[in-house]
């Protein structure tokens, strides 16, 4: 089992910065990848950014060059920093991490979420 607690949501005004945090413990090994989601009101889930096992990373077209996920593995905590925040960027965020089951086959863990809101 792998455990996920996430820190730092909350109101900010647009043009603000917040810096997210997820913690993942427990069966840690075989972790491919951690992600921060965040599902808006009344949409989906979406991913935001992705850091790879091996430092690789990706995001969401609406947040490159403003949000930046970064890792620190002494502390097994991955982070979210997200500047220029705009009231688009209001959601729920949620830490992911997907590891590897089976050749090929992960297993996604999701942390309980934490609220931004990014006020105009």
């Amino acid at each position: 089992q792998v455990q996920l607690v996430e820190s730092g949501g909350g109101l900010v005004q647009a043009g603000g910065s917040l810096r997210l945090s997820c913690t993942i413990s427990g069966s840690i090994f075989r972790i491919n990848s951690m992600a921060w989601y965040r599902r808006a009101p009344g949409k989906q889930r979406v991913m935001v950014a992705r850091i790879t096992s091996g430092g690789s990373t990706d995001y969401a077209n609406s947040v490159k060059g403003r949000f930046i996920i970064s890792r620190d593995n002494a502390k097994n905590t991955v982070y979210l920093q997200m500047n220029s925040l705009k009231p688009e960027d209001t959601a729920v965020y949620y830490c992911n991490a997907a590891q590897e089951v089976g050749r090929g086959v992960e297993y996604d863990y999701w942390g309980q979420g934490t609220q931004v809101t990014v006020s105009s």
